[in-house]
């Protein structure tokens, strides 16, 4: 069952909605950029700077969250979001690598 946050466990993560999650561009540009970064690596969702609207950008997160993607845990009045690379790679093996090799664009 998933957490209070709406984070699945890992044996709670199925395909489906990770592929559905990271058919939009945007999304996965999300989590490239996570990837690139030190594991760990937490970052505000406003720091993505998506060429989109606040409330765009929450479903955004909302669908890489509730897919397992991402960590996310709120700090005053921003939301702090994390890449789920270790749990990624057991539950999905070798996913993470190919969306961050994928040239952007």
């Amino acid at each position: 069952m998933p957490d209070d946050e709406g984070h699945p466990t890992v044996e709670e993560m199925r395909l489906g909605p990770v592929l559905a999650a990271l058919a939009d561009p945007l999304r996965r540009r999300v989590v490239r950029e996570l990837a690139a970064a030190p594991d760990g690596t937490a970052r505000t969702c406003s720091s993505f700077a998506l060429p989109v609207s606040k409330a765009t950008v929450t479903h955004h997160f909302r669908a890489l969250r509730e897919a397992g993607l991402i960590q996310q845990v709120s700090r005053g009045n921003s939301r702090m979001a994390s890449l789920r690379r270790a749990d990624l790679e057991q539950r999905f093996p070798g996913l993470l690598g190919m969306v961050a090799a994928e040239p952007e664009g």
